[in-house]
């Protein structure tokens, strides 16, 4: 992609309306300094000394904050936050955001907030080193009362909007904001507005999605293409290229170090080789930042092939940043691919 393609693509980003349907969580970072060591008097047991605390939107909020960094005019969140001190952070952060309108975002005392607690031993000169998680979930269905306000905001939102990036993080299905009454709205919602781009990815798998713009991994294509082994890259491209044209639209397979597929409806596959490594990486928040990107070089013109060259480029500026789940703004865009 030359200079002058690159820049009548991103320039378009802060004339976008883009709304992130899906499961938000806190991403709370707790920094742990391993030079003060101590043992519980009461226990034995050793003490980890938290020395700085932080916090940043997660799950459907990295998507968010890629589109941040991107510069997109309008950012609509639309899912959940428990009426608890999790959900006071991830509004506080979520408000931080620029472009962030938080009107059609739910606080509910219903729910409690996903959050993913996450403690890093950080020393001077070494990469911070995280240790076994701490997670916060809803394990029981989403109430009835929540699910239809969530798919009231986001048809009021939908007329307005120039996409809709999906995103379904939960492990145990109904117990997110991705619910069958969910997918029903956004289905109806693609019907009454063609032209409104919405792209879905589901970390338990599209197979039960309407068709959308799909986005996944090598893995879960083969899993819904009914696979019992690992695709070859050419049976990867035949199952790509099926879905595609069973959706009437482009799919988007991430392929880890062997790069991003795109295959069209008409046959057509396009493909980008992964960039070369430059140093330690975290591949955490790399599918994220090809969702922001794939929808915001689609929606501003870019063509499939285009698309998946800055998504690619987004995916390795974020695995080269440790110690937290990072983004890819528009210069370091620039900087990379030119």
């Amino acid at each position: 992609m030359n200079s002058k393609r690159f820049d009548q693509i991103t320039e378009r980003y802060s004339e976008l309306r883009i709304a992130v349907f899906g499961d938000f969580c806190l991403d709370r970072y707790l920094e742990i300094d391993p030079e003060r060591k101590e043992t519980s008097i009461e226990t034995g047991l050793p003490v980890h000394n938290v020395v700085n605390v932080r916090a940043q939107p997660g799950a459907a909020g990295t998507i968010l904050n890629n589109l941040c960094a991107l510069g997109i005019g309008a950012l609509y969140p639309v899912g959940f936050a428990g009426n608890d001190g999790e959900g006071f952070e991830l509004c506080r952060a979520l408000e931080q955001c620029p472009g962030v309108v938080l009107s059609h975002f739910v606080k509910t005392t219903e729910r409690r907030t996903f959050t993913y607690c996450k403690p890093l031993l950080v020393s001077p000169e070494k990469p911070p080193q995280e240790l076994n998680r701490l997670d916060s979930k809803n394990w029981s269905p989403t109430p009835p009362a929540v699910q239809k306000l969530l798919s009231d905001r986001i048809s009021e939102l939908a007329a307005s909007l120039d996409a809709i990036i999906i995103l379904d993080q939960v492990d145990v299905p109904e117990s997110g904001v991705v619910t069958r009454k969910a997918l029903e709205t956004l289905h109806q919602i693609s019907e009454a507005h063609p032209e409104l781009l919405i792209l879905a990815d589901s970390r338990r798998g599209l197979r039960d999605f309407p068709p959308f713009l799909f986005k996944m991994n090598a893995a879960e294509l083969a899993t819904m293409a009914g696979a019992t082994a690992k695709l070859t890259l050419e049976e990867t491209n035949l199952a790509a290229v099926k879905l595609a044209r069973s959706n009437s639209l482009p799919v988007f397979i991430t392929l880890s170090e062997e790069g991003i597929l795109g295959a069209a409806p008409e046959g057509e596959v396009h493909r980008v080789h992964s960039l070369p490594l430059r140093g330690e990486i975290d591949i955490v928040g790399a599918g994220d930042s090809v969702s922001a990107n794939l929808t915001s070089a689609l929606a501003a013109g870019a063509n499939i092939q285009e698309s998946i060259e800055l998504a690619n480029a987004a995916a390795s500026i974020v695995v080269h940043k440790l110690g937290t789940t990072g983004t890819a703004s528009i210069p370091e865009l620039r900087d990379l691919l030119q």
